[in-house]
């Protein structure tokens, strides 16, 4: 007898996410709902993401907004994000004298997004003009006298009290424009099935209503200048709402004028 109702073929999305703790929420709800069983999750830097979802070798990446502009078709296809509105206490240029003083930035290598975000601001916050070195690993050693660098993620975490100068990027792009900041979003290039993005959606949310399962998990990161709690129930916005997508595209308007 013939099947009137044939199994459909399922599709396995695949997706790089940042790796950081920022995005542990987002991991959460991805790898603790039934969507754990449609996808196939990689975790990444920033720039990894970037570059994966470039040359389509995933359906989705969670990546810095400054790609966006050089992406094919960019689509951002969830309504969160990772954001913040004031200081993000990740995103930071570290430095043992003060801005005044400062004459070369070493740009992080793992995030577009910061290395633009620190230009912009040199130049119309703070009035400096200053020489920009591609860093490479262990550039945080090389930061001394007149020579600042741009660190970014979990190893911004742990360096606070290295440094005599700390300027959080969000903190000041704030004070700069009034705005909120986001820093990385959910993007895919292709047209993706509209079930499966609510799915996808929804297992977001649930990662973000479990968050305070993460802060036990993490809290050995925790120090007299960091709060794992602090940080992802304040700190990090996860909401992609109007005034971030204002802000966003606010920020990409800069960036293509630059």
């Amino acid at each position: 007898m013939e099947n009137l109702n044939p199994e459909t073929e399922h599709h396995t999305y695949k997706i790089s996410a940042v790796s950081y703790l920022n995005s542990k929420p987002f991991l959460y709800g991805l790898e603790n709902t039934p969507i754990k069983n449609e996808i196939i999750l990689t975790q990444d830097s920033p720039a990894q993401c970037a570059q994966k979802l470039s040359s389509n070798e995933v359906d989705i990446g969670l990546i810095p907004v400054a790609i966006i502009p050089t992406l094919k078709n960019p689509k951002i296809i969830a309504p969160y994000c990772i954001g913040a509105d004031g200081a993000v206490s990740t995103v930071c240029l570290f430095s043992e004298v003060p801005i005044e003083q400062i004459e070369t930035i070493y740009l992080d290598y793992q995030s577009r997004t910061s290395v633009q975000l620190v230009q912009i601001l040199m130049e119309e916050y703070w009035g400096r003009k200053v020489h920009y070195a591609n860093a490479f690993p262990g550039y945080e050693g090389q930061i001394q006298a007149s020579i600042a660098g741009v660190i970014i993620g979990d190893r911004a975490i742990y360096l606070k009290e290295n440094f005599k100068y700390v300027y959080d990027l969000a903190e000041i792009w704030k004070l700069h424009t009034g705005m909120p900041f986001v820093f990385v979003a959910w993007v895919s290039c292709n047209d993706l099935d509209k079930d499966f993005l609510k799915r996808f959606s929804d297992a977001l949310q649930f990662g973000l209503e479990h968050r305070t399962e993460l802060y036990d998990e993490y809290r050995h990161l925790n120090n007299e200048k960091f709060s794992v709690e602090t940080y992802l129930s304040k700190n990090i916005q996860f909401e992609l709402t109007e005034d971030k997508r204002k802000a966003l595209n606010y920020f990409l308007q800069k960036i293509d004028n630059n």
